[in-house]
């Protein structure tokens, strides 16, 4: 089950997830605590079970009723349990939004979302050599008005 963890953001548990997400330098870590604490549009939720927080899932909800992951995390010895796809879902169902976006560098979480009925486009490669990808996820609400 998802649950608010922005108030914890400075939290060993929290920190821990994030650099799952981010790159493994403290700098960034940092930055993306700043962004999260200061930034309200920014949510920061993460899954718990048996009060043990396995998982976190970062998201800007914007006016257009697109929902934007910034950052998707779970602890490495829980992967593959369907943490991650139990996130995304519960955000598709509790937050009703018209379509969501995630962009990656990661081959890995491109067939990820791939996986949860995305539409996975490339972005090219960057200048450092790294193809990103943009994950697109449109609800059935948003293609019927159209």
């Amino acid at each position: 089950m998802l649950k608010d963890i922005k108030p914890l953001i400075e939290t060993p548990e929290v920190n821990e997830l994030l650099t799952y997400a981010v790159i493994d330098d403290p700098d960034t870590l940092q930055q993306t605590s700043s962004e999260y604490s200061e930034q309200t549009a920014l949510q920061l939720f993460g899954w718990e079970e048996e009060n043990l927080l396995l998982g976190l899932v970062g998201f800007e909800e914007t006016e257009d009723g697109s929902l934007e992951v910034r950052h998707i995390a779970v602890l490495p010895e829980n992967r593959g349990k369907g943490y991650a796809r139990g996130m995304i879902l519960e955000l598709l169902t509790s937050r009703e939004p018209r379509y969501i976006l995630a962009e990656t560098e990661d081959e890995v979480a491109a067939n990820f979302y791939r996986s949860l009925g995305f539409m996975v486009y490339s972005l090219g490669i960057n200048a450092a050599g790294i193809e990103l990808f943009r994950c697109v996820y449109e609800t059935e609400e948003s293609e019927d008005m159209e």
